[in-house]
């Protein structure tokens, strides 16, 4: 299975380290593209085939992935499109806020057959195989969805979904990484300021923030069951908890979630 990945960024990037590190892709079967040689110059030794040519890139994949910021999308389409097989390939467009609709109007080659189209939106935890991804199939069948869901699932986590639920699938996984990474910076800030040295408060925060998910992801818990385990009546984790919520918390993380859409 040849997969050819058009656009080198930071999402990009992150996508083509994640694939070479699971079972589902040899590097050798990977082409990444992007016009910036100093985008795919890390990729040289990789093993994988790089250009800056994407057409290239596009004429001989079973799986083409567009990877680029949402207003080069119909550039970088248009680019391809004589060089695209729709009855052959997988055409998979990851950039937020396009609708399949424009992707379509984009490919349109004038005749009956449409490109077997899907849309996804994985986050940059891709590139050490813990994305979490929305997928919507647009014009293909279950059997070739499951193939980009599986191959999805083998860097990360992936969710099938509807096209009216991308942008909140953005804001609570794609930009939520970089909330999560405000958290984490704000407690290892807290914990330099009550006494631990940077270094020390970074690898703590960060066991803690692993624990609570393990946690959660093994026994299926509210997050609140395992709130009220530690919350011993007048002791001081319910105080933080209330100094957090005093300030705004959990108000706050709704609000920029909701901001994102």
């Amino acid at each position: 299975m040849k997969i050819s990945i058009i656009g080198a960024g930071a999402m990009g990037g992150a996508l083509a380290e994640g694939l070479m590190q699971s079972d589902a892709v040899s590097a050798s079967d990977l082409t990444i593209s992007d016009p910036s040689e100093a985008a795919i110059s890390r990729f040289s030794d990789s093993g994988a085939s790089i250009t800056t040519d994407n057409n290239v890139a596009a004429k001989h994949a079973d799986i083409v992935m567009v990877v680029v910021k949402p207003w080069l999308v119909e550039t970088v389409l248009k680019g391809i499109k004589p060089s695209l097989d729709y009855q052959r390939q997988l055409i998979v467009v990851i950039a937020a806020g396009v609708s399949s609709k424009s992707i379509l109007s984009w490919l349109d080659k004038g005749d009956l057959v449409q490109p077997k189209l899907l849309l996804a939106i994985p986050n940059t935890a891709i590139a050490v195989k813990e994305s979490m991804t929305f997928l919507v199939p647009v014009t293909t069948t279950k059997s070739e969805t499951d193939i980009i869901h599986q191959l999805f699932e083998e860097v990360g986590h992936c969710l099938l979904t509807e096209e009216r639920l991308l942008a909140a699938g953005t804001t609570l996984a794609s930009c939520g990484i970089a909330y999560a990474m405000r958290y984490v910076r704000a407690s290892v800030e807290g914990g330099v300021e009550i006494g631990f040295r940077a270094s020390d408060a970074l690898q703590i925060v960060l066991q803690t923030v692993k624990g609570a998910v393990s946690l959660l992801q093994a026994t299926g818990h509210h997050p609140e069951t395992e709130i009220d385990k530690v919350t011993t009546p007048g002791g001081v984790t319910i105080k933080g908890l209330n100094e957090m919520e005093n300030a705004g918390f959990t108000s706050a993380v709704i609000r920029g979630l909701k901001a994102g859409m």
